[in-house]
């Protein structure tokens, strides 16, 4: 993976800064309920917070996504300005991607100002496929900042739709693949393994393919798997928690929930075998489920419960 000592060095400075912010007394107890039947505590969990939607609240989050908007803008249209100029280097395009990305993501965490834990680091550096469940925005930004340089993303082909951010996303030499047509999007799968070896690059992917509307985890799909066998890179699960508590999908509300960014130990994918690809997927997916608080969980229905009991 390409990486400078300075860079390395300034990137976990970055990260470095935040390893205390739980300590800050941003996460408030639930208060006691009173009843008829008199008074009640409700459960402490990790993502407790006062959620206050006053008009206040509204203005300062409105601000803030404004400022995300703009700030955006600006460090997208120099970066691309850079992209340009390396047209001919593509591994500095890819470098320089990332960098933008480790700039611009630790900007608008910034300014959303949510505290945020982060945990393992010591895997954050690894070349690996990182995986990473998604159910808020606020996910893009953390994967943005916290991957290391060297790594490039798998997007659905219509990212480059998206006004400058979707043509810096080619000009980075990241990957797309079309997901409209199962053989084409193999072939993508193919081409995008043949690109990570012959570059010595890492991977970063949502294995749900979607954000969770509720924040509780979802199925994954196949591609990380079919990813892993034909690469046999390591896969880095990366668990984010509160994500989809600070901003929900849908809404344009931003909110001061603490966020939880933690790094598993890698998983070598050197003896898997493609007539276990459904293993693989629970395997990891159960690791998610192990990692993830209650509310995140996936929902395990009545009859999944009792034919595993039988």
């Amino acid at each position: 993976m390409e990486s400078s000592g300075s860079g390395s060095f300034l990137r976990n400075r970055r990260l470095g800064s935040f390893l205390d912010t739980n300590s800050d007394p941003n996460v408030r107890e639930t208060q006691k309920v009173l009843s008829k039947g008199g008074a009640r505590q409700r459960p402490k969990t990790d993502d407790a917070f006062v959620d206050d939607d006053g008009w206040i609240c509204s203005l300062i989050s409105c601000v803030r996504i404004v400022a995300c908007f703009l700030t955006m803008m600006v460090t997208t249209f120099i970066w691309a300005l850079i992209m340009l100029l390396l047209l001919p280097w593509p591994s500095q395009r890819i470098r320089q991607g990332n960098i933008y990305g480790h700039v611009t993501g630790r900007l608008l965490m910034w300014i959303l100002g949510n505290p945020i834990k982060i945990e393992g680091t010591e895997f954050s550096n690894e070349r690996a496929i990182y995986i990473c469940n998604h159910a808020s925005p606020i996910d893009i930004f953390l994967i943005m900042w916290l991957t290391p340089t060297g790594t490039v993303g798998i997007a659905k082909k219509e990212i480059i739709w998206y006004p400058l951010f979707g043509q810096l996303y080619v000009l980075a030499n990241h990957l797309r693949i079309d997901r409209s047509n199962p053989s084409t999007a193999i072939q993508s799968m193919k081409e995008a393994v043949q690109a990570v070896i012959k570059h010595n690059l890492s991977l970063i992917i949502f294995p749900e393919g979607t954000r969770s509307k509720n924040g509780r985890l979802l199925p994954f799909k196949k591609g990380f798997v079919h990813l892993a066998l034909q690469s046999h890179i390591p896969i880095v699960p990366i668990v984010l928690t509160g994500t989809h508590l600070a901003w929900r999908k849908g809404s344009l509300h931003v909110r001061p929930a603490p966020i939880s960014v933690k790094y598993l130990p890698p998983i070598s994918t050197d003896s898997w075998k493609d007539d276990k690809i459904d293993d693989y997927i629970k395997m990891v997916h159960d690791i998610y489920v192990e990692n993830l608080p209650e509310p995140q969980k996936p929902i395990v229905s009545e009859d999944t419960t009792n034919s595993s009991r039988s």
